[in-house]
C-alpha cells in the first residue's frame, strides 16, 4: 500500500511525520512487544530524532538500526550514528543492547558489511533470508539516491544479502541492500526542496529508470509513505 502525504512546507512535513513515526513505534510494540527502526541520515530527520526523545515511549522495546552510515568513525563529523546519538538517544534511558549501529571502525567495509549482515540475522532469529523490520527511514538525494543506494552502482546488484558497500565517488558506506528494505512492514520516506523535484517526479513516473533513480527500486511488500512537502513536487 502506498500513500502519499504533501505538506505545506517543510515544518508541516517534520511535524506531520514525527507523530505518524511516534504512532508506528507505538503500535508495532502494542502488537510485538518491541519496535525495530532503522533510521536515516541527512538533516531532514534530525528535528524528528530531538522530538522523539521528548516522547515517552518504553525504550526497552526499541531497537535503534541504521539504513545507511558512511566508512567513518562513529564520532566522526559526517557519521549518521553521531548524529541520531546526538539528537536522540543520548537524551533516553535505551538499553546499550537496543542500539545496533553498523561497524565502520575496522579497516575493511567488505568484511564489516558481511558482520553486520550475521548481525541483523541474529538479531531476528535467522539463519537465512530477510526480515522484516518495523519501520524502515529514508531520504532522497536530488540524484534520487536512497540509503546509499546510488544512481549505477554495485550495491544496485545485491539482492542476496542483507548489507552490502556502497558508495558514491571515493565515499565508502554500508548500506541496506533493495531486498532488505522491501521486506519492511513500512517505510517511510521523508523528501523536502525544491532540488528533489526532478528526481521525484522520474521515481514517480511509470517510465523512470530505477538504476538512474534508485529510490524506485523501493517497493516493500508492507506500507509505503512518502512526506513531501509542496516544493518538493513539480507542478
Amino acid at each position: 500500500m502506498v500513500q502519499t502525504k504533501i505538506l505545506a512546507d517543510k515544518t508541516a512535513l517534520i511535524a506531520t511525520a514525527t507523530d505518524f513515526i511516534i504512532e508506528k513505534i507505538r503500535s508495532s510494540i502494542e502488537l510485538t512487544n518491541r519496535c525495530t527502526i532503522a533510521l536515516a541520515g541527512g538533516n531532514t530527520p534530525k528535528p524528528i530524532y530531538e522530538a522523539i526523545a521528548k516522547t515517552d515511549l518504553p525504550w526497552d522495546k526499541i531497537h535503534i538500526f541504521w539504513g545507511d552510515e558512511r566508512y567513518v568513525l562513529p564520532t566522526h563529523a559526517d557519521s549518521n550514528e553521531k548524529m541520531a546519538r546526538e539528537a536522540w538517544l543520548n537524551h533516553v534511558n535505551i538499553p546499550v543492547t537496543n542500539i545496533h549501529p553498523m561497524p565502520t571502525d575496522g579497516e575493511n567495509p567488505d568484511t564489516d558489511a558481511q558482520k553486520h549482515h550475521q548481525e541483523i540475522l541474529d538479531f531476528f532469529g535467522l539463519t537465512s533470508g530477510f526480515p522484516s523490520f518495523d519501520i524502515i527511514l529514508l531520504g532522497m538525494g536530488d540524484d534520487g539516491h536512497t540509503a546509499s543506494l546510488f544512481p549505477y552502482t554495485k550495491a544496485l546488484e545485491v539482492f542476496d544479502r542483507l548489507i552490502t558497500v556502497g558508495n558514491r565517488g571515493e565515499s565508502l558506506r554500508l548500506t541496506f541492500t533493495i531486498p532488505l528494505i522491501n521486506h519492511a512492514n513500512c517505510v517511510i520516506f521523508l523528501v523536502a526542496g525544491s532540488s528533489k523535484q526532478e528526481a521525484l517526479k522520474e521515481v514517480f513516473s511509470d517510465t523512470g529508470n530505477p538504476n538512474q533513480y534508485p529510490s524506485k527500486f523501493i517497493n516493500p511488500q508492507g506500507e509505503l509513505i512518502w512526506f513531501l512537502d509542496k516544493s518538493a513536487l513539480n507542478n
